[in-house]
């Protein structure tokens, strides 16, 4: 007969793995939807490949991102599509959390309280 914290730590990770390819499967399909709503719109466009563009401005930030896929802006699309990809080990980290804290495991609550701290810290600062 299995142990408890061998089941909570196989529940734990089916959990998590489910969580992972969850995540990862809807961030391409955003992505995918973003590249053939931009193909459809501007994929006859010449290129200029002696300019470089960077990000409109309205696709730096989360709030501007949000709107352009909301406008059905292929870029926008594709820029939420990433921001889910972003966000998908960020979920992993949290639920972490909330599993650990459910055990009663205090060290790896606060251990991985550093990590989704870290991980936050890095995506507000843009990596700086």
């Amino acid at each position: 007969m299995a142990h408890s914290g061998e089941v909570f730590e196989l529940r734990f990770e089916n959990v998590l793995g489910n969580l992972l390819r969850a995540g990862v499967s809807m961030a391409a399909a955003v992505v995918l939807i973003g590249g053939v709503v931009y193909l459809f719109r501007h994929g006859a466009e010449p290129f200029a490949y002696k300019v470089f563009r960077g990000e409109p401005t309205d696709l730096r930030n989360i709030a501007g991102i949000i709107n352009s896929a909301r406008s059905l802006n292929g870029r926008g699309i594709i820029q939420l599509g990433l921001l889910m990809l972003i966000a998908t080990p960020v979920a992993r980290v949290v639920f972490s959390v909330g599993a650990f804290a459910a055990e009663k495991d205090w060290k790896y609550v606060v251990i991985t309280l550093i990590v989704l701290a870290v991980l936050i810290y890095s995506i507000l600062s843009g990596g700086a």
